[in-house]
């Protein structure tokens, strides 16, 4: 019996060994591994895109974001703390339904940090627009999942909007029609907020809408529903259209969402429903038309 404990003995001590130069095996890994941002390309006077490539690790859980001016991260010393209200932060989870931010390893995904198209996982403390011919800071980790937990922060990225040059006729966000307009003016005339809209009601697709059904289809989350995303979109363009904004860089998008859209009712005033596969390039082409991208350019 001792023997045969003495060979075991022998054994386990002949495995530590046989271990190349000696070394103990590496410890479990514990977090994810930091993710990498760069600036995305293609910036407009009021968005910014955003490329998040993850690590070794991936990010299955998705990612947070954040970001400040640079202006306020000098005069703040650096970022702001997390719990500050002034801290502009957006978390794009890999576990919602049909998420497009469940990274595998080394993989890239880009987001729009301004105005947000909103898919399944997105949601934002900072909803309005970007300010033109302006630097942000951003940083941004990778989130925790049921094995690893979050990652470092990432090393800061400074990225800019486009100069707020722009010709006659200058379009205006979905952002900014959403918050001036006409019901404003009936319950507080003095606002720089009270601001009457060129039209009373609009057509999208062959459905009409009056101003407060419109407002409301601005303020309902597209969750995962291209007709709400397009109609944001097709809102402000033909808003801005009807206020002297020069259409040709846009006229075909116009009517092809106007076709897409049919006699398809957008919530919360019906329930019609695109896919957002559908609807993409055209949310692209309009977005870039109100926020300055493409057309007369947007109004400072």
């Amino acid at each position: 019996m001792r023997i045969t404990r003495i060979f075991f003995v022998m054994i386990a001590l002949l495995a530590l060994v046989s271990v190349p130069g000696g070394a103990a095996p590496k410890p479990p890994k514990t977090q994810m591994d930091t993710p990498v941002i760069s600036c995305g390309g293609g910036p407009t006077q009021t968005s910014i895109n955003l490329q998040v490539c993850a690590g070794a690790s991936g990010a299955p859980a998705g990612f947070s974001i954040q970001w400040m001016t640079a202006a306020d991260f000098a005069a703040n010393g650096g970022w702001y703390l997390s719990e500050d209200s002034r801290l502009c932060k957006a978390s794009f989870s890999g576990n919602a339904n049909l998420s497009r931010y469940n990274l595998g390893p080394n993989e890239c995904v880009t987001v729009t940090v301004g105005e947000f198209l909103f898919d399944n996982g997105a949601s934002t403390n900072c909803l309005d627009a970007l300010v033109c011919g302006t630097s942000y800071v951003f940083h941004a980790f990778a989130h925790a999942n049921s094995t690893l937990n979050r990652s470092n922060f990432t090393a800061n990225s400074t990225c800019s909007t486009l100069a707020c040059d722009h010709a006659a006729g200058c379009t205006l966000t979905q952002g900014y029609w959403s918050t001036h307009n006409d019901l404003v003016c009936a319950t507080n005339p003095g606002s720089p907020l009270c601001v009457s809209w060129p039209v009373t009601s609009l057509t999208l697709g062959t459905v009409t809408y009056d101003q407060a059904q419109l407002l409301s289809i601005f303020n309902q989350p597209a969750s995962g529903n291209g007709l709400i995303a397009l109609a944001h979109q097709l809102i402000a363009a033909k808003l801005n259209v009807a206020n002297g904004a020069d259409d040709s860089s846009v006229a075909g998008a116009i009517v092809s969402a106007d076709a897409l859209i049919g006699g398809l009712v957008v919530p919360p005033v019906g329930s019609g429903f695109l896919a957002p596969s559908a609807t993409g390039a055209l949310i692209t082409t309009l977005t870039n038309f109100n926020e300055g991208a493409i057309g007369p350019g947007h109004c400072q």
